[in-house]
């Protein structure tokens, strides 16, 4: 169960090696969490994250997931309920592509989507019924801004992004009242493997400040996060520039 701050005592990590979601963990286990379930590609780098949090005094578990295998995910998520309650679900696997060859190779851009998205979508099903049956839990959803308006220079990546962004708020809508908890996270460029070698975007930020963020929305039930916080307005109002103009900008 969770804590009188909101924090979880036990945490399911879909994507077991997102720098994001690993630095999220690292900051929960030093908190209160004790038990933490990773889910993702067997690997050595997942392994190694489960040494990591070893080491800070968790009792972690790997568990063979694929995000590209809905068929799999009620089984394994599945198997990982019975094991005991869950208190928080980080739904954090995802892939960024190469934009500029994904437009030309159809198939490498549907991979995206149906990572990013449709793997989503089932695996936040399954999380979302079984949170509700327990009667209690977070499930925190990794978003992004680039889901918020889509932009020549991303917009296979952020269409992907703002499909799981609506299903999640529409998720926590049919789970408000229910026990169950929903927040999205909507962060901005994010300094990691996954942009290295792009040209760093202005308010960008890091796994670590990402974490902050997840942990505080946790402690106030914030049903979505910014991080940085001042995206939320900068979106607010790019969000109503004219398209023609917002065409041209440099973003």
């Amino acid at each position: 169960m969770k804590d009188a701050f909101g924090l979880p005592q036990s945490l399911l990590v879909l994507g077991g090696t997102s720098e994001i979601a690993l630095a999220t963990a690292r900051r929960l286990v030093v908190r209160r969490v004790r038990t933490v379930w990773l889910a993702g590609r067997p690997s050595p780098a997942l392994e190694s994250a489960a040494t990591e949090l070893r080491a800070l005094g968790a009792d972690v578990h790997t568990v063979a997931f694929d995000a590209l295998d809905p068929e799999s995910h009620e089984a394994v998520l599945g198997k990982v309920f019975t094991e005991g309650d869950v208190d928080m679900v980080l739904l954090a696997f995802g892939i960024l592509g190469d934009q500029a060859h994904d437009e030309r190779e159809p198939v490498a851009a549907v991979r995206v989507a149906q990572t990013n998205y449709t793997g989503a979508v089932s695996a936040g099903l399954v999380s979302g019924r079984a949170l509700q049956a327990q009667g209690h839990g977070s499930l925190v959803v990794l978003s992004s801004v680039a889901g918020e308006r889509a932009r020549r220079t991303d917009f296979i990546y952020g269409s992907s992004k703002a499909g799981l962004d609506s299903f999640a708020q529409g998720l926590g809508d049919a789970l408000h009242g229910t026990g169950v908890h929903v927040m999205v996270v909507r962060p901005g460029f994010v300094r990691s493997r996954m942009t290295a070698g792009l040209e760093e975007a202005p308010l960008a930020t890091t796994p670590e400040a990402v974490a902050t963020a997840i942990e505080l929305g946790l402690r106030h039930r914030s049903e979505t996060v910014w991080v940085p916080g001042v995206l939320r307005l900068v979106m607010a109002a790019l969000r109503h520039v004219p398209r023609g103009v917002f065409r041209r900008l440099a973003l």
